[in-house]
């Protein structure tokens, strides 16, 4: 295990936000989604790609709360540019399980 320092810890901005929009991703060279995340007013609405569509179908998604990190530079997937990362946790198939707040909490509150 590589350990990381508490200043490295604190350069990675891991908000809370809400889909508003999943659509299929039929172009991405795995099967995933287009996600579209308020992630309130100071950070505003950002895309990801998100290889998620084992456990959850678009419809699932909207109004769901995730957890991702905001402060990646964007990357092009596809005719697509992703400018965060959704987290979640591997399963033993290597799915995705996506990471969300227990209650629901404002768009963009910063985890820590």
């Amino acid at each position: 295990m590589e350990y990381i320092t508490w200043d490295d810890f604190e350069r990675i901005d891991i908000r809370t936000g809400t889909i508003i929009k999943a659509e299929e991703f039929p172009k991405a060279k795995k099967p995933a989604y287009q996600l579209f995340i308020d992630f309130g007013p100071e950070i505003g609405i950002k895309r990801s790609s998100a290889q998620i569509t084992t456990y959850y179908t678009p419809s699932d998604l909207i109004y769901r709360q995730v957890v991702a990190i905001v402060n990646f530079p964007p990357k092009q997937i596809a005719n697509f540019i992703s400018e965060c990362l959704v987290l979640g946790v591997y399963d033993e198939q290597n799915h995705v399980v996506l990471l969300q707040p227990d209650k629901m909490v404002p768009n963009g509150m910063k985890i820590g």
